[in-house]
């Protein structure tokens, strides 16, 4: 009888792009990253004919016809914490998976354990760990039901069922600490969950394969894998990735391709606010966010992030200035804060918080040239008051105000909002969702809004006729009207 032979050989593979290469080379060709090429060995096996070794979501397709496919919407499974329901698009889909990512202790595994409880009450919820031990995870469900006292208690019981201290847990939310993908699929049989959370993907592995855990195979196959599972089962899949140190989920960029929807959990690791933005859904919008408060009892959802953002205001104090962002469908205000100060060095800094960098420079070099501020031989901060990132130019007008009044010591005026996009000539662009913007300012007690003056008829897409009442609207065309209007003269 002929044995099939194995053979085996060596390859590297880049750990950020998945790159193949028969050598090891110091620089990645593709992403460019240095040292990122990993040695892995892989074993040639004989691969049999056939469809039975052919992989598939069921094992057997059959094309059909799209006139008889049901085109019914598929109930979605509510989510009790409504900012996460608001960023997934209206609550979980059955057999989606979803990857949440973010910077180490951000929350990711505090919000998808308060996820857990809230959802154990009408489904079955297995949470795998390959990072902490079931008691660890219960500690910290202790401390989100119960507070720091209740945890203390539960110590001092040292008991795990939680029989000898009166909690509020949840029995279908089931834990295991587990990083064999074969085992983990074993348990998912065996418990038939509706909810299966797994942290974190990297930690997870399949035995077939020789590379560590954490690795681009083990990454894009224990995705595929878990992929299959979900659309196989109807079991909504979670997983948390870690981020690199340039803020992108670890791994291969396929992962990012092989979910249904990617979610960051953003903010400050020295703020209270965090913001879990989907940058991914094929179940609803992307660029949704949701906000969140870290406290002691876990993450709390802001409903009125706006309020939440301006509550330490200092009116009338010069270098800062309201912007209206849009976060997805949801407009937010925020305080935009700039301050100016003569260099003591011979290149005079940009230090921006929150805002880009390169829109920074551009800024400035606006407000040098077309509004006359000597801003050359000074020093330029700008911060975003909260922790939040603005990425779109719409907070532009803001910006600049910001820092025009810290330059000239003038505040900007307390009751007014600025919107608008600056251009290189000095002109103001009308950015999109104006109407939503004005609402969200009103509501919050504004009276004035300098925006830029709606060159386009209503029936061509223009919204100056469609401005809501209650709220006096300045119009202009370029930042040196802008800042005339929103400064305040001194006498």
């Amino acid at each position: 009888m002929n044995m099939a032979k194995t053979k085996t050989h060596t390859r590297f593979v880049c750990q950020q792009c998945g790159r193949v290469s028969a050598s090891y080379m110091g620089k990645c060709p593709q992403c460019s990253a240095f040292d990122s090429m990993v040695e892995e060995v892989v074993h040639d096996e004989p691969v049999a004919k056939g469809p039975a070794n052919v992989r598939g979501l069921t094992g057997r397709s059959i094309p059909h016809p799209i006139s008889e496919i049901g085109g019914e919407a598929e109930d979605r499974i509510h989510l009790p914490i409504g900012e996460f329901a608001r960023v997934l698009g209206g609550g979980i889909v059955p057999g989606s998976i979803i990857l949440v990512g973010g910077d180490p202790g951000i929350g990711k595994s505090t919000l998808l354990l308060q996820m857990a409880m809230e959802m154990a009450d009408k489904k079955r919820v297995l949470y795998v760990s390959g990072e902490e031990s079931e008691r660890q995870i219960k500690m910290r469900a202790v401390r989100l039901v119960n507070g720091v006292g209740a945890q203390r208690d539960e110590q001092a019981s040292k008991s795990l069922d939680g029989s000898a201290v009166s909690l509020n847990l949840p029995n279908n939310l089931l834990l295991v600490t587990e990083t064999n993908l074969e085992v983990i699929l074993n348990h998912v049989r065996d418990s038939k969950p509706d909810l299966l959370i797994v942290d974190s993907i990297q930690t997870v592995y399949l035995s077939e394969l020789d590379s560590s855990a954490g690795s681009v195979s083990q990454v894009r196959e224990c995705s595929s894998h878990l992929r299959e599972l979900a659309k196989s089962s109807g079991i909504s899949v979670f997983m948390i990735g870690h981020v690199t140190k340039d803020g992108a989920i670890a791994g291969p960029r396929v992962l990012e391709h092989i979910v249904d929807t990617v979610l960051y959990l953003e903010g400050d690791r020295f703020q209270a606010y965090r913001l879990l933005r989907s940058v991914k859904n094929r179940f609803g919008a992307t660029a949704e966010v949701g906000v969140f408060e870290m406290r002691e009892g876990g993450l709390v959802e802001v409903t009125n992030p706006s309020e939440a953002f301006l509550a330490e205001r200092l009116v009338n104090a010069a270098g800062s200035a309201i912007a209206v962002t849009m976060e997805g469908t949801r407009p937010i205000l925020v305080e935009i804060q700039g301050l100016t100060s003569p260099t003591q060095f011979g290149n005079a800094r940009r230090t921006p918080n929150g805002v880009d960098f390169n829109r920074l420079l551009l800024i400035t070099a606006v407000l040098t040239r077309r509004v006359g501020l000597k801003l050359a031989e000074h020093d330029v901060f700008v911060n975003v008051v909260g922790g939040i990132q603005i990425d779109e130019p719409a907070a532009d007008l803001a910006i600049a105000a910001a820092i025009a009044s810290s330059w000239k010591d003038v505040p900007v005026r307390a009751e007014a909002v600025l919107i608008g996009e600056i251009g290189l000539a000095g002109e103001l662009r009308m950015p999109g969702q104006m109407v939503a913007r004005l609402r969200e300012a009103q509501k919050l007690g504004f009276k004035t809004a300098i925006v830029p003056r709606a060159i386009r008829s209503p029936h061509s897409g223009g919204m100056g006729s469609e401005y809501p009442k209650g709220i006096e609207i300045i119009e202009v065309r370029s930042l040196d009207q802008a800042l005339d209007a929103a400064l305040k003269k001194s006498k």
